[in-house]
C-alpha cells in the first residue's frame, strides 16, 4: 500500500495513485483508533474526487465505532469551525488545496479543532493503516448538519456591520468553494459583488486556484481596474487562504496585510498579543506596538502557529504566505475573517487599500519571498550566517536564520517540502537599500551554490 501522501502536516496525493476509496476507508478506521474519537465532522471541497474520498472515510470512522457529522461541500475552516463549535471529538477536511485537480489529500484536527500533524498522530494513523481492522462491536451512526448560517453568523461577529457602507469588491473563487459563502454573506452586507470564476467547478476551467502564482492574478486585477472597484479579494481552492488586490489592481504583498489586520483587530480589543513568523518583521512589530498589542514572533507553519496562539491566548496570527489566524475561530486559520476587517476599515477610515499599504510599503520597503534552487542549502546558510555575523549583524534561528542590521534585516530559510532556499530582505525607509542587499544577497548565494 502507498502512503505517500502522508506529510507533515495533512494528506496530499494522486487520486487513485496515492489516495483513493480503499485508502480512505481505512484512514478513517485508523483515525478512529488513534484518537478515541466518538463524533467526527467530515467535510469535502470542490474536486471531483471528493465525495467518494469523503463518503469512504465516513464508512471507515462508523464501521470503527465513531459517529459521522457530514457538513457536505465546504471549506477547510467550515470543518474547523464546525468541530470547535459542535464540541465535536474531531474533524477531517477532504481536499488538495491549491495542487492540481487529479490530487486530493485530507486535513484533521481533535477537540478543539487542535491540528492533527506528523508529531502528535499523524504517523500514528499512517502506521495503523497498514495493520488488519476488525469491525466495532456497534456502528457509529451518519448524520448531516448544515453549518452554513451558524458559519456566516459567526463570520458576521467579527465586523461592526453598522459602520459600513456600500462598496464594490471583486472577488475571485478561482471555481473553488468560497464563491458558495460570499452568496451567503452577501444578504447581510451593503457591497456589491462582483464575481469571477465563482461557480464552483472541480474541473477548474481557469487553472487551480492557487492565487499566489502570479499567473494566476490578471484576472482580478482586471476586473478590479474595469469596475472600479474598492478592491479585490481571491482565494485557493479551499479558501483558508485569501489575497489581497487594491483598487489599482496592484497585488499586495501578505507581509503588509499581516500588519494591517493586527491593527484593524487591536483597534477593537485594546490590546493582546499576536503572533507573527519571522520572515519580515519590522512592519508588524511597528504597527501592533503602536496598538497596545505585544508581539510575538513564531516559527512558520500553522501548526506552529497555532500552538504558539493558544500558548500565548494571542488575538490575531498572521503568516506572510496569506494564513491568519482568529483566537475566537478555535485559533483557526479563515480567509473569510480577513477581508471582512479590511472592508470594514476601508468603510471606517474612508481610504483607499493603496493609501492604507503605500504608508507601510514606503516605511518597510521588503523584497517579497525570493525562492532559489540550492545543492546544499544547510551549507550556503550557514556559509551566508557566518559572513553577516561577522559584519555585526544580531543573529536569530527561530525559523531558519534572521539578520538584523540597524537599517536592514534579511531571513533565510529552508523549504520543509522542496530542495529550495526562501529569501526575504526588508528595510527601513530605504527601497534602493533593501534592492542592493537582496541583489548582494542572491549574488552570493549563486557563489557558493557553485
Amino acid at each position: 500500500m502507498d502512503l505517500s501522501c502522508f506529510k507533515a502536516y495533512d494528506l496530499r496525493g494522486q487520486v487513485p495513485e496515492q489516495l483513493n476509496p480503499d485508502l480512505a476507508e481505512r484512514i478513517g478506521r485508523a483515525y478512529v483508533e488513534v484518537t478515541g474519537a466518538k463524533k467526527v465532522i467530515v467535510g469535502y471541497d470542490i474536486r471531483l474526487s471528493s465525495p467518494d474520498i469523503a463518503k469512504a472515510l465516513s464508512d471507515g470512522l462508523m464501521a470503527a465505532g465513531a459517529d459521522v457529522f457530514d457538513i457536505g461541500l465546504c471549506g477547510t475552516e467550515q470543518v474547523y469551525f464546525a468541530t470547535s463549535h459542535y464540541g465535536m471529538d474531531g474533524g477531517i477536511m477532504v481536499t488538495a488545496s491549491h495542487n492540481p485537480k487529479n490530487h486530493n489529500g485530507m486535513k484533521m484536527v481533535g477537540p478543539e479543532s487542535r491540528p492533527i500533524s506528523s508529531d502528535n498522530g499523524l504517523n500514528d494513523i499512517r502506521d495503523r493503516v497498514l495493520e488488519p481492522f476488525t469491525d466495532a462491536p456497534q456502528k457509529g451512526r451518519y448524520d448531516t448538519i448544515d453549518a452554513m448560517d451558524d458559519y456566516v453568523q459567526h463570520l458576521l461577529g467579527y465586523i461592526d456591520t453598522s459602520s459600513l457602507k456600500p462598496l464594490s469588491i471583486v472577488c475571485n473563487a478561482g471555481n473553488g468553494g468560497a464563491g458558495l459563502v460570499i452568496d451567503q454573506l452577501e444578504q447581510h452586507l451593503p457591497f456589491t459583488f462582483v464575481k469571477v470564476h465563482h461557480e464552483a467547478d472541480g474541473n477548474f476551467p481557469n487553472g487551480v486556484p492557487n492565487p499566489i502564482l502570479p499567473e494566476n492574478r490578471s484576472a482580478t486585477a482586471e476586473a478590479v481596474v474595469a469596475e472600479k472597484a474598492a478592491m479585490g479579494i481571491a482565494w485557493d481552492g479551499d479558501y483558508d487562504r485569501c489575497f489581497f488586490f487594491d483598487e489599482n489592481g496592484r497585488f499586495i504583498e501578505g507581509y503588509y496585510i499581516v500588519g494591517l489586520l493586527a491593527d484593524q483587530f487591536l483597534r477593537k480589543t485594546g490590546g493582546g498579543a499576536v503572533i507573527h513568523d519571522p520572515r519580515l518583521t519590522w512592519n508588524t512589530l511597528d504597527l501592533v506596538k503602536a496598538a497596545g498589542g505585544t508581539p510575538v514572533e513564531s516559527k512558520t507553519g500553522h501548526a506552529f502557529i497555532k500552538q504558539r496562539m493558544r500558548d500565548e491566548d494571542a488575538v490575531y496570527g498572521g503568516e506572510m504566505s496569506a494564513h491568519h489566524y482568529f483566537r475566537d475561530f478555535a485559533y483557526c486559520d479563515s480567509g473569510m475573517i480577513p477581508w471582512l476587517l479590511v472592508a470594514e476599515r476601508l468603510c471606517q477610515s474612508g481610504q483607499s487599500l493603496s493609501s492604507l499599504i503605500d504608508a507601510r510599503i514606503e516605511a518597510y520597503p521588503a523584497s517579497g519571498e525570493i525562492n532559489r534552487t540550492i545543492a546544499d542549502p544547510k551549507a550556503v546558510i550557514s556559509a551566508i550566517e557566518a559572513k553577516y555575523s561577522e559584519q555585526g549583524g544580531s543573529v536569530s534561528k527561530v525559523d531558519g536564520v534572521s539578520i538584523e542590521f540597524d537599517d536592514w534585516r534579511f531571513n533565510l530559510r529552508m523549504s520543509n517540502t522542496e530542495p529550495v532556499v526562501r529569501l526575504n530582505v526588508e528595510a527601513r525607509g530605504d527601497k534602493a537599500l533593501m534592492e542592493a542587499k537582496t541583489e548582494e544577497l542572491l549574488a552570493e548565494m549563486d557563489r557558493l551554490n557553485h
